[in-house]
């Protein structure tokens, strides 16, 4: 599975960009937000997910692991598919959404062509509990993703990463990383925990 890529934009489109990795040009669809702040020439990483069809290799990216996140979440639902989970993560922030879904709004679902409302208040009904299970897991929702995103870029795998924050207690130090590394305190300790867990191998 190809779960990062990252190289020089080549190419866009109104869906997608190409990315050039050893001559080798990747093309990744990506939210309108994410294509909006993207131009031919710089260097980018995405974190991404690659769909296998019979007929082709389709690969989505995000440069947040949240939006891989929920994005995930979202095609695991029966009757939606990648480019839906996309156009949803387009409309807003990964915050907002889990906003909207955990308060059973499903007004920012249906403004997504193709998602009505039945379709919505399935997506609601199935995340809700979700994302209420991550949150009962011991680590705050945002806390969570900024320590995920600052692990991979460390080098670990997203599965790597997810098994050693699970592993933190509740309540840990704010005693984290130094201050120079631009993370809150509390993520900080995270980081500082879940590098121990990996270390060991445990």
């Amino acid at each position: 599975m190809i779960a990062q890529i990252e190289g020089k934009i080549i190419s866009l489109d109104g869906r997608s960009v190409v990315v050039n990795v050893g001559g080798i040009g990747y093309r990744i669809f990506v939210t309108t937000e994410t294509r909006g702040k993207t131009k031919e020439g710089i260097n980018a990483r995405f974190l991404t997910h690659l769909r296998v069809r019979e007929d082709a290799l389709e690969l989505f990216g995000f440069e947040k692991s949240s939006e891989l996140e929920l994005f995930e979440m979202l095609i695991s639902i029966s009757g939606i598919g990648p480019r839906s989970a996309i156009s949803i993560l387009s409309i807003a922030s990964v915050e907002t959404l889990k906003k909207a879904i955990g308060s059973g709004d499903t007004g920012y679902l249906t403004k997504v062509s193709g998602i009505g409302r039945k379709t919505a208040e399935k997506i609601v009904l199935e995340l809700k509990e979700k994302l209420l299970a991550f949150e009962d897991g011991g680590i705050e929702l945002r806390g969570a993703s900024d320590a995920l995103e600052a692990l991979i870029s460390l080098g670990y795998s997203q599965s790597e990463a997810r098994m050693a924050l699970k592993k933190i207690p509740e309540k840990i130090s704010e005693t984290g990383l130094p201050a120079q590394t631009g993370l809150p305190a509390q993520t900080g300790a995270r980081v500082k925990e879940a590098l121990k867990i990996l270390a060991n191998g445990s």
